[in-house]
């Protein structure tokens, strides 16, 4: 039973918080319960094992023991959220769903059968090895998204060696590879998960405060947030021993005045995609962007600066793309990076990179800068065509009230210039009242970034899936 090992750690902890949903506590017995519950609805709607299935739902108790009770079912789950609503029913024929389960803001469930026979051939094999699968959309933020296939097994492998039982955060989304990542690392070492309906700073900080949490996985987009709004000075955060950051670069700045505000907390890089999984990682130190990735069941390498991964837990591959692997197996990121021993360093996603005369410009290097301003809420940095250099350098920034928005453009140039050579200075300034992030609290870059650049390589591409 490929959940086997799940369900024994919640028998030997049947009186422990396993869930915590709007401020109410369920434990580990009340999970083996629903399980057990949803086990007899799989049944009563007829729906067999190896169907494809979306569960329509946000982190939940419902949410959870379904899941749960799907890979027990061995179908192959397609989880969704409100953050792809406009893209609903391309992602449900993307992904050939036969069935959906909606759960409501009771977490009561509406259950529907649609006209399709799923007949893709990674499900085919999926259904030949009797394993439960997943189906993963990646974010789509700098192009169409992708649909990745694993098989469960693979990723629940690495969940199997006991680690640190905490009290966490449930920010990253019940459809987001980092979601689904924080969920079964805290269920497989018992320890409880916090959801939160609201995921502003005040909305985080206080779940934090009222549940004594003690690990906090978040985007570095959400922690300039934090930092701007001050947030941390409203809310008790002592319990909180560690913070993770991925799903895209750590601007210098950000990090830097995470380590002074926090000290006495552990402040670590984590990375993933869709595509693979999350690999397990160690940074250098609190305040360093150098991490160690790795672990056992991933390989990585880097060719031409592009870091490669191979992993156990790779996907089978896209329901609606090309196979983005090389042909000895290893998937290429796409993430440009610097190598030092063990460590590398992420510096961006080659898709980002934004060319000026032959020169490159990393976009988190440029936002670091900026955010270094007085007044700054937050900074997005993206190219544009240029006929004389290719491309040019733009910003679109979000200001405080207070600050006086006709001379601010030019105030941040003479600012990047002290700060950067010329070329990475942005020429293009737009203050902006809108959200810089998507619901998954990462930046949306304009798509002309990529247009004045060469095309990539077949399989050099990845899905931007972190």
């Amino acid at each position: 039973m490929p959940i086997g090992f799940l369900l024994d750690a919640f028998a030997a902890h049947r009186e422990a918080d396993a869930i915590v949903w709007r401020d109410r506590a369920f434990s580990y017995g009340w999970l083996e319960e629903h399980i057990a519950d949803w086990r007899d609805q799989l049944a009563a709607e007829a729906i067999p094992p190896g169907a494809v299935v979306a569960i329509e739902a946000d982190f939940s108790p419902a949410a959870v023991a379904l899941f749960l009770a799907l890979i027990e079912h061995g179908a192959i789950l397609v989880p969704l959220t409100e953050s792809v609503a406009q893209q609903r029913d391309e992602f449900l024929d993307i992904a050939e769903v036969e069935f959906t389960i909606a759960l409501d803001r009771a977490d009561a469930a509406t259950f529907a059968r649609r006209p399709v026979a799923a007949a893709h051939e990674f499900y085919v094999r999926l259904r030949a090895l009797a394993h439960p699968g997943l189906v993963l959309f990646s974010s789509g933020s700098t192009g169409k998204s992708k649909a990745a296939v694993h098989d469960v097994v693979g990723i629940l492998e690495k969940f199997r060696v006991p680690r640190k039982r905490m009290r966490t955060i449930s920010f990253l989304l019940y459809d987001h590879i980092g979601g689904i990542n924080t969920m079964l690392y805290t269920l497989a070492n018992a320890g409880c998960l916090v959801t939160v309906a609201d995921r502003t700073p005040d909305g985080v900080l206080g779940a934090v405060a009222r549940h004594k949490v003690e690990l906090l996985p978040t985007s570095p987009t959400f922690l300039n947030m934090l930092l701007f709004s001050e947030a941390y000075t409203r809310h008790d955060t002592s319990s909180l021993h560690t913070i993770t950051y991925g799903t895209e670069p750590m601007p210098e700045s950000t990090l830097r005045r995470l380590h002074e505000l926090f000290p006495d907390k552990q402040l670590v890089q984590t990375y993933g995609l869709s595509e693979v999984g999350i690999l397990r990682s160690k940074s250098k130190s609190s305040d360093s962007l150098w991490v160690k990735i790795g672990g056992e069941g991933f390989e990585t390498r880097v060719v031409d600066r592009i870091l490669q991964i191979k992993a156990r837990s790779s996907m089978l591959g896209y329901l609606n793309a090309a196979s983005p692997f090389t042909s000895d197996g290893w998937f290429v990121t796409g993430d440009e990076v610097e190598v030092d021993g063990e460590y590398v360093r992420i510096l961006g996603r080659k898709s980002e990179l934004i060319n000026v005369g032959g020169q490159k410009v990393f976009p988190a290097e440029v936002e670091g800068v900026i955010q270094e301003m007085p007044g700054v809420a937050d900074a997005t940095v993206y190219g544009e065509r240029n006929a004389i250099t290719g491309q040019i350098v733009c910003a679109k920034v979000t200001l405080d009230a207070s600050e006086d928005t006709a001379t601010f453009p030019r105030r941040l140039k003479q600012h990047c210039r002290g700060r950067l050579a010329l070329f990475k200075v942005p020429v293009k300034v737009d203050v902006v009242a809108a959200p810089q992030h998507g619901a998954r609290f990462k930046k949306m870059r304009n798509a002309e970034q990529t247009a004045a650049a060469p095309a990539p390589r077949a399989g050099e591409e990845a899905a931007d899936g972190r």
